[in-house]
């Protein structure tokens, strides 16, 4: 019998990518044939061929959100990427096709839908998307991240996975107590900072966090008085403010500034605290290492990230404050005495730990290479 045939859909931003592509390759590595779709406006488009893997597109095709004349052509525009999606899973013969939400996944669970192909959808964040919604009305198995995400399969089974993780931090969450210090000295080398001082990560993920950059920015005499290390990732394109103040108060040689990070295991592994926002993404990849967090939650979209931070504050791993509440005050009076207090972060990072769920990505591959073997077997 020929080798199962598996297309994933999903796209977007950095955080939805890398769990698609944790999944690719945990299909690959067990001899399934894999095919990515996604739009040309994400960065699916960089970060699938660097993967190495094959990226196909369909239109990108919103959802129209008021009523003007996008709303009669809309219709025309969704018919055609469902058509693309057809001929797309026609032509790798796809068993079972994934999708992970976004604009490239209503057409092609509608499309698959009409050819009697099997789905699975992964939901990342805590609260759905419109057409991972959509979708679940007839998806074979709906996947969920977070246990209080409110999305049930209509038909088909509904389980809590976890998010699918890259394979490096598994490997870090695997190390006992000896490995994990050894590893950080390591890294922290590697990385240029020093192992042994208290040490705050500051990042707003690959597109970065203005009002989280202005804010630390601004307060730069008081991490000079605190004593600390920061190891602040603006993003990309988004250097040049915080390194400006710091240059105009005569630097700091503690406070090391970089634009992007690609194995963020290595930074969160050097890490007492993470000052950051709460996608679903990071959220998970704390949880997996046990590592403290201080979230801002990004302010616009639906509210998910807030809604993403709520099982593991809640369970005491880490504190949240709204975007329109952080200031200087917060993250002098709040944030930076944290990372003298020992016996906080340990209670901290226990809690963590509690929440961890770090087989995401064989989970799923087990779910999707099942279903897509008793298609085969009807």
């Amino acid at each position: 019998m020929p080798e199962l045939r598996v297309v994933l859909a999903g796209g977007g931003t950095a955080g939805h990518v890398n769990p698609l592509l944790s999944l690719a390759h945990s299909l690959r590595d067990n001899g399934v044939e894999v095919s990515i779709v996604g739009t040309r406006e994400g960065l699916e488009t960089s970060l699938v061929p660097q993967a190495g893997f094959t990226l196909e597109f369909i239109e990108r095709v919103p959802f129209p959100r008021a009523v003007n004349g996008y709303m009669f052509t809309f219709p025309f525009l969704l018919r055609k990427a469902v058509k693309q999606a057809k001929e797309i899973l026609l032509r790798h013969q796809a068993d079972v096709l994934v999708g992970f939400g976004g604009y490239v996944s209503t057409p092609m669970y509608m499309a698959a839908r009409s050819l009697g192909i099997s789905y699975v959808i992964h939901e990342q964040n805590a609260k759905p998307g419109m057409a991972n919604k959509m979708g679940a009305r007839h998806a074979d198995v709906l996947a969920l991240t977070f246990e209080s995400t409110p999305l049930q399969a209509k038909k088909g089974q509904t389980k809590v996975v976890g998010l699918p993780l890259r394979t490096g931090f598994a490997r870090v969450a695997k190390m006992d107590i000896h490995e994990r210090a050894a590893y950080k000295e390591e890294v922290a080398h590697s990385l240029g900072i020093d192992a042994s001082m208290p040490t705050l990560v500051i990042t707003g993920g690959s597109l970065g966090a203005h009002h989280i950059n202005e804010v630390v920015a601004h307060s730069l005499q008081s991490i000079v008085d605190e004593r600390i290390q920061v190891l602040h990732i603006t993003g990309r394109g988004k250097s040049d403010d915080v390194k400006k103040k710091l240059e105009d108060r005569g630097g700091y040689p503690h406070y090391y500034v970089r634009e992007y990070i690609e194995h963020m295991e290595d930074v969160y592994a050097c890490a007492d605290l993470v000052l950051c926002r709460s996608g679903a993404g990071t959220v998970a990849e704390l949880v997996s290492l046990g590592v403290p967090a201080f979230f801002v939650p990004l302010a616009i979209g639906n509210g998910e990230q807030e809604l993403n931070a709520h099982d593991v504050v809640t369970r005491g791993g880490a504190f949240l404050i709204k975007d329109k509440d952080f200031d200087e005050n917060v993250f002098i009076n709040r944030v930076l005495p944290l990372l003298h207090n020992e016996e906080e972060l340990q209670k901290m990072a226990v809690s963590s730990r509690s929440l961890q769920m770090n087989s995401a990505a064989d989970e799923l591959t087990h779910i999707v290479m099942k279903l897509g073997v008793g298609e085969r077997h009807e």
